[in-house]
């Protein structure tokens, strides 16, 4: 049966732990984060179209229309592909952008995922992650879709299957610049590399937190406020900040206390994304 529209999630991200080992002559840093993912995020609707016409229907502030990743990813898969067809867009946006959660990756990934299923392209994930790299370094384990350690720029990837507790995520209202962020003096660059499989419980150490704290005073705001009740971490380079609970009823609880003065919301992690758990009942 041919299909010619489809809605499909674009989840969020956290990173358990991020560690920068060094800075590559390229400018990049070489890294190891680990990457679960959230029952949370945006949802992408894709409409099939004959003319090869690339389309996204939703604006967003502040960037043109071909400059935005959903589109970027689209026409190289057509480019690449050779493929005749077209596209459609709309996206319903909750994750904020520079909140350090992943939403351009994971939007850019569903719109891989979702053009080669709608094409009927039939690549597979490796190629469909590669073309991901292309977009950006935490494109391709939202292709793939399982919780990953992460190495080099974050593109080498090993499964791994940390608990998958309920997250409070309180959200400051303000975007960090990664770019800033790793370009800071007094960033630490020189973490020892983890060598042992799976990552050791407690290491949630994320090398990125002391200088987003200083910089963003809201970010430290939220941090000291989760605090009070469970270990607050800092996800990527921000603006985002977490901390893990035992069930929903607990992590309600907090955000309902927090969220009187924060914006944040409550999310289960998960070793799966929800849009491959999505596209696995589509077959």
């Amino acid at each position: 049966m041919t299909v010619d529209k489809l809605t499909l999630p674009s989840p969020a991200k956290l990173n358990l732990m991020l560690h920068i080992l060094g800075r590559r002559e390229d400018g990049y840093h070489e890294l190891q984060t680990l990457f679960q993912f959230l029952d949370y995020g945006d949802e992408l609707t894709f409409a099939v179209r004959d003319d090869g016409v690339i389309r996204l229907h939703t604006e967003f502030e502040g960037v043109p229309h071909d400059s935005n990743l959903i589109v970027k990813a689209a026409k190289k898969l057509q480019e690449q592909s050779g493929c005749s067809l077209g596209i459609d867009i709309w996206i319903d946006k909750i994750l904020p952008m520079g909140g350090g959660i992943g939403g351009g990756s994971s939007n850019a990934a569903t719109t891989l995922l979702g053009l080669n299923h709608l094409w009927q392209l039939g690549w597979d994930l490796d190629r469909l992650a590669a073309l991901g790299l292309t977009l950006g370094a935490d494109v391709p384990v939202f292709v793939h879709g399982r919780a990953a350690f992460a190495e080099g720029v974050g593109e080498k990837l090993t499964p791994e299957y940390p608990e998958e507790p309920w997250y409070v995520v309180l959200v400051p209202q303000v975007s960090v610049s990664t770019a800033e962020i790793f370009s800071d003096p007094l960033l630490t660059r020189n973490s020892s590399p983890i060598k042992v499989r799976p990552v050791p419980k407690g290491n949630s150490r994320n090398d990125c937190l002391p200088v987003v704290a200083r910089r963003y005073p809201e970010v430290r705001n939220a941090l000291n406020l989760l605090g009070n009740f469970t270990e607050a971490k800092l996800t990527g380079t921000g603006s985002c900040v977490f901390g893990g609970f035992p069930n929903k009823a607990e992590a309600d609880k907090v955000s309902a206390l927090l969220t009187e003065t924060l914006t944040g919301f409550v999310a289960k992690g998960s070793n799966v994304s929800m849009l491959h758990r999505k596209l696995q009942s589509l077959l």
